[in-house]
């Protein structure tokens, strides 16, 4: 494949320390260990704080990749190294040190696991590390269910339940404009719907903001055009 395409680099290694996708495994005395691999190339680059997003795109974004630092670090050391790197991230995209900070602390709050971020307690980040690295994500959780009689309920033909006690309605989000448009809906429902014995009195309503698309939708193409995929004879 190198040889077909100069693009191509695959390089095979054989040592006590390997790099592998974005992992780098290391062989310490028969045992493994591993921390998460960053290319030389790679620049701390995030979705920018001042990006026009709602906001919870920017909370998830510290929560995501603690989660994903904890699943692949196997040490305490390489986690702490790697919340590190992960700040300086945040604020290098103009993410304030207040924001940080609470970000960090929901992470360790929801899983109970403050002793690791306050004295770096190996044995409770080795069960925080467990518990999120057997946690199954959403895909597994979707193909357990269709692989639990697959012939006689097929999920194809399961009907959808749809629950009228809750309402989705999405709209565009523009912080110049829609900011605040969240709670001014949630005040206008309440008042002019969901009022005293209206017929949607106890229907719950959640805005779902449509985020802007991003530089990489802008100029990243996932699959190449029809037309370049055809083997056309000259």
């Amino acid at each position: 494949m190198q040889k077909k395409d100069v693009n191509i680099k695959i390089t095979s290694t054989i040592d006590v320390s390997v790099d592998f996708l974005d992992v780098t495994i290391q062989n310490e005395f028969g045992n493994l260990r591993t921390s998460i691999f960053h290319k030389p190339t790679t620049e701390p680059y995030i979705l920018p704080y001042t990006s026009d997003h709602p906001k919870h795109v920017c909370r998830n974004i510290p929560y995501a990749a603690l989660l994903r630092a904890a699943r692949i670090c196997s040490h305490v050391e390489d986690f702490n190294h790697e919340r590190i790197r992960i700040d300086l991230s945040l604020l290098l995209n103009h993410y304030p040190l207040k924001f940080i900070t609470k970000q960090v602390h929901r992470f360790f709050e929801v899983n109970n696991a403050m002793s690791v971020v306050n004295k770096l307690d190996p044995s409770m980040y080795q069960q925080l590390h467990q518990s999120l690295l057997h946690q199954p994500s959403r895909r597994e959780k979707y193909l357990a269910k269709m692989t639990q009689d697959p012939i006689r309920n097929p999920l194809v033909l399961q009907p959808k339940i749809w629950d009228r006690s809750i309402l989705y309605p999405r709209y565009t989000f523009d912080s110049s404009i829609s900011q605040y448009f969240s709670g001014q809906f949630q005040i206008w429902w309440k008042t002019h719907y969901a009022f005293h014995r209206s017929p949607v009195e106890n229907v719950k309503v959640k805005i779902v903001a449509n985020t802007n698309r991003t530089l990489e939708q802008y100029f990243i193409h996932k699959k190449p055009q029809k037309a370049l995929l055809i083997n056309t004879t000259t």
